[in-house]
């Protein structure tokens, strides 16, 4: 027969549990709203089955839980100080990568952000959360005289190391897995949001830094996210990426 004492027990731990799946819910809701208010900004809408994946992210996002893509250091450019560039090389690897041709950039990795959100908090052949890498790319396209962007931009997220032998298939179709060749980039920081006018900004900035623009391809550049897109402040890069 059950004590008084045990049953206290275990009522107790069911109360905590409820407790604690309430804090639960209340921070998902938090997160949810806080996300759907910033998509607002950028006419985006963030839906309800998303405040799961949302705060996985959040949860999962410490600096140290996070995998920089991994590159080797060519050469540093530097003036009075000041970093202008960096020349790197990226190794080949496999990238979950999805088209996105919105109305506006901001709208378009704001979307295409989400979807590879899910795929990342198991909605995968896996089932399991995959882990964030850092930076998220997306790869945008300007005209031949590099004066306006393209409306069709790629996000696309680097699998972690121990995924890139067999990446976990996405439930989502629009996602391909798809392999990237070792590629020569050159990489300068910027701050703030990105929206096609503080990218062709930063696109025409870099091309007037390098010594030989002509080496790169001319209507293909890539944003390196280091933040997420909700956030105030990012930390970002632009990418010019040496002709093959």
């Amino acid at each position: 027969e059950e004590s008084p004492d045990s049953a206290y027990h275990s009522h107790g731990s069911s109360l905590e549990e409820e407790a604690a799946e309430r804090m639960d819910d209340e921070e998902q809701e938090r997160l949810l709203s806080y996300w759907q208010s910033v998509g607002r900004g950028h006419q985006v809408d963030v839906p309800r089955d998303m405040a799961e994946p949302i705060q996985q992210l959040t949860r999962n996002n410490s600096p140290q839980e996070r995998q920089t893509i991994p590159f080797t250091l060519i050469q540093r450019k530097e003036k009075l100080g000041d970093l202008l560039y960096e020349k790197r090389q990226y190794g080949k690897a496999k990238w979950a990568c999805i088209k996105m041709k919105e109305k506006q950039y901001e709208q378009s990795i704001c979307l295409g952000f989400m979807k590879l959100m899910r795929y990342i908090c198991e909605q995968n052949s896996s089932g399991l959360y995959l882990g964030i890498t850092i930076p998220i790319v997306t790869i945008v396209h300007t005209n031949e005289s590099q004066s306006a962007m393209t409306q069709a931009v790629t996000v696309a997220y680097y699998l972690p190391e121990v995924l890139q032998d067999e990446p976990p298939h996405p439930f989502d179709s629009d996602i391909i897995i798809e392999e990237w060749p070792s590629t020569i980039v050159y990489s300068r920081s910027f701050r703030g949001i990105t929206n096609e006018d503080s990218i062709m900004r930063e696109i025409n900035l870099l091309a007037a830094i390098l010594e030989s623009p002509e080496l790169c391809l001319q209507d293909t550049f890539i944003i390196a996210g280091y933040t997420n897109p909700a956030a105030a402040n990012r930390h970002n890069e632009i990418w010019f990426l040496q002709r093959p």
